[in-house]
């Protein structure tokens, strides 16, 4: 109920202020609108503001809205109003008015992510867990428990860091356009630091995805290797392990942190799917004890990975990340334009083949990720509410016919040659661009399918 709740919010919210922008320039312009529709299908609800040509209709299915205005190509005029119609007005007007739909979708992701900035977010430290074996960091040198103080393309464009989650975000865009990324980092926060370099410029990115980050490995922030709920019935219980057990080797191992025990408890399987016994070395109040862990098979994809019913790694260690009102603006438009260029960047590598489709997301891995966010509360909601309308505002301003960006592009080629675009051209223009958007949809839909059915 919850994930439906937060799907329908977050449609009707994002359309809403997409269709509001066209509006509102349609008027600014002087141009009579007719109707604002939020939705398709079935009136909800119709009301008309006083003294108000238009009228607001909420419609029964929320999967987009349009916004009506007086034009001769689609009724006839009458002669006193022809100064009101869409068509009669300048080029300037038309495309502003066009325009402004995705503007408002990015302007939206804007005032989000500066909400956020200004009110703070806890975030766990940009402390490292363990890398991955044979993945970048640790060939870097990497061993985790080291503190990221700064990240940048080279020594001389270094920023701080202020998050596990801002250094993940530096790396997600570091790696998807084939930069390498040095990292300062030292033992503790404050102390001696060291340069490291991820050469990222040499990873085969096709997906962003857990893959991404297994390759780079830096999978999350540093916890310690506490177990935690035990769960009844399982390989922990069945061990004899208790929560607050903090565990110091597995088979002779040092467990330098919960990111390495889950590693060695997920390797412990056989070719054949078995599981295979450890020895694991636990403190207990105080007290050193030796126990027999044997974890449980379960299949993964095409792999089997070892689980044993029980919560493993403590909380990680976070910080408020907070702004003051000029700096979190300046953020906010920041991030809407590293998230609107890195999506631009990720269709276009799709395009040529350099990235795989399987990035393309549709309706349902939204309404899956609207009901995650929801729950984890106001915050992560508003996150996802400013990416979404981010992809939304960028998807609308691409050129297909059929979208605002294919009109942008009919009124460039009026502005370059002086003439529209006629009638027959449109008419084909507009098939085409049905077509394209049909198979994206179809794709789209296609990979959320294949998502939840893994």
């Amino acid at each position: 109920m919850l994930t439906l709740v937060a799907f329908v919010v977050a449609l009707g919210l994002l359309i809403a202020v997409h269709e509001y922008g066209h509006y509102r320039v349609a008027v600014a312009c002087g141009v009579k609108v007719l109707r604002f529709s939020v939705g398709f299908g079935k009136p909800l609800l119709t009301w008309r503001k006083k003294g108000s040509p238009t009228e607001f209709v909420l419609c029964a299915l929320p999967l987009g809205g349009y916004v009506r205005m007086l034009d001769e190509r689609e009724a006839p005029v009458d002669a006193a109003e022809r100064h009101l119609a869409f068509n009669t007005q300048p080029l300037r007007s038309r495309a502003a008015i066009v325009a402004a739909g995705p503007a408002a979708n990015l302007l939206l992701a804007v005032a989000l992510y500066a909400a956020v900035n200004w009110s703070g977010v806890e975030e766990p430290r940009p402390v490292l867990a363990s890398p991955a074996i044979g993945s970048l960091a640790e060939t870097a040198g990497l061993r985790g428990g080291e503190w990221v103080a700064q990240a940048g393309p080279d020594e001389e464009n270094l920023a701080g860091v202020d998050s596990f989650e801002d250094l993940r975000w530096r790396l997600t865009q570091a790696a998807l356009s084939n930069e390498d990324m040095t990292l300062r980092v030292s033992n503790e926060e404050g102390g001696p630091a060291r340069s490291v370099v991820l050469p990222l410029s040499g990873l085969d990115v096709r997906e962003a995805d857990a893959s991404l980050f297994q390759k780079i490995g830096i999978t999350g922030p540093w916890t310690q290797p506490v177990v935690g709920e035990v769960m009844a019935g399982g390989a922990a219980a069945a061990a004899g392990l208790l929560a607050g057990d903090t565990v110091r080797s597995v088979d002779g191992s040092t467990v330098p942190d919960g990111q390495r025990l889950r590693a060695l408890i997920r390797a412990a399987t056989g070719p054949a799917g078995e599981g295979i016994e450890q020895t694991w070395l636990v403190d207990r109040n105080g007290q050193r004890l030796e126990l027999t862990v044997k974890p449980v098979p379960e299949r993964q994809g095409d792999a089997w990975v070892g689980r044993v019913g029980a919560y493993i790694g403590a909380a990680p260690e976070m910080v408020t990340v907070r702004h003051g009102p000029v700096d979190g603006l300046l953020k906010g438009v920041v991030r809407t334009w590293e998230v609107s260029w890195l999506t631009l960047k990720m269709m276009g590598r799709m395009v040529i083949g350099e990235a795989s489709v399987k990035n393309l997301s549709g309706p349902l891995t939204i309404a899956d990720y609207a009901g995650k966010s929801a729950s984890l509360g106001i915050t992560s909601y508003i996150l996802f509410l400013a990416l979404i309308s981010v992809s939304l505002g960028v998807l609308n301003l691409l050129p297909l016919p059929v979208l605002d960006g294919g009109h942008l592009m009919y009124y460039l080629w009026e502005g370059v040659t002086g003439r529209s675009v006629s009638d027959v051209w449109m008419e084909r223009l507009q098939r085409g661009g049905v077509v394209v958007l049909m198979a994206l949809m179809s794709v789209a839909l296609f990979n959320d399918v294949a998502r939840l059915a893994g």
